[in-house]
């Protein structure tokens, strides 16, 4: 999956890119796949990091929200037979998604955060503000609210919150000013009536290439799918999952995303990092994929104190 971020612009690039696995050999190398273990991909997206554990002769058990990804990876993956299992779901109910399927420990859980380049494209979604599109930017099209009905739900200094606490935009509180007045005038129902009350606000010049309504898009697309708390259930389920050694490899492509899988993994009773410092992509993927430029894979080892069953997953 692909994030856009308020320090590099996915949107600045097009929207239409063909999906591109990141880090995929960083993320395997980091899970140790065994042909006899059980791994959980649990961002599937368009299936690239389930394919390359199921090429390792794993047993891979996927999760996403959006059924438009499930159905995509479903046959993608559908080659590998019985070694795949797929499930709607979102990511931070991943213990009792898995213990709903009679999976009560795995050997390794992948989670690559963000929107997907798939989503993106798709201008019914909302998510991009290079395409027309409703104010919607749910993952999960059935999920109960949409990016109006939030902006319509909160007063001026609440949306304000909102877009500096997850976009961490400076220039909040006129941001949101402009957005309830457009509000009120019946002048916002689609993502070009967002980016031009942001424009309004702050001017159209790009900082860094950036464009202006990038945090903005950001900071809701974020409290709509509640991502941060998502994750941060993640990190405890992924404890609770992962057999005695178990590793859990997350991906992030924010600074916000980033520190709540850092400060995790610090937790020395807990988990034991793989590396010091965040993987980032190399020279040679950044050129081939230069989406990649603001991924970060933080991996780390359970620690777990009591004894737990072998992974083990449902026929």
């Amino acid at each position: 999956m692909w994030a856009y971020t308020g320090e590099t612009e996915l949107e600045n690039e097009s929207p239409s890119v063909v999906h591109t696995t990141v880090l995929r050999e960083e993320t395997i190398a980091a899970l140790e796949p065994r042909a006899d273990g059980v791994y959980v991909d649990a961002t599937l997206g368009m299936g690239g990091h389930a394919e390359a554990l199921l090429e390792h002769g794993a047993t891979v058990i996927g999760i996403d929200r959006d059924p438009s990804a499930i159905a995509s990876a479903s046959v993608r993956l559908a080659k590998f037979g019985q070694r795949v299992r797929v499930v709607q779901g979102s990511f931070g109910d991943i213990v009792s998604l898995l213990r709903s399927m009679g999976v009560e420990h795995v050997d390794g859980i992948v989670a690559d955060l963000g929107i997907s380049s798939a989503q993106l494209a798709d201008g019914s979604r909302g998510m991009s503000f290079r395409l027309e599109g409703p104010l919607d930017m749910r993952m999960d099209p059935g999920g109960p609210m949409t990016a109006l009905d939030l902006i319509r739900g909160l007063g001026q200094e609440e949306l304000a919150n909102v877009l500096f606490r997850y976009g961490e935009e400076r220039k909040s509180r006129r941001i949101a000013r402009c957005i309830k007045l457009a509000l009120m005038d019946g002048r916002l129902s689609t993502t070009t009536d967002l980016r031009k009350a942001v424009v309004k606000a702050v001017g159209p010049a790009r900082v860094g290439g950036v464009d202006p309504a990038t945090r903005t898009f950001q900071a809701l697309r974020i409290a709509v799918n509640h991502e941060l708390d998502q994750l941060e259930q993640l990190v405890e389920g992924a404890h609770v999952l992962l057999a005695p050694g178990g590793v859990l490899a997350a991906i992030s492509f924010h600074s916000l995303e980033d520190r709540i899988l850092k400060r995790a993994m610090r937790d020395k009773t807990k988990w034991e990092p793989l590396t010091k410092k965040p993987v980032v992509a190399g020279v040679r993927e950044l050129q081939q994929n230069p989406r990649a430029r603001s991924a970060k894979l933080r991996s780390a080892r359970a620690i777990v104190c009591t004894s737990s069953p072998q992974a083990k997953v449902l026929s």
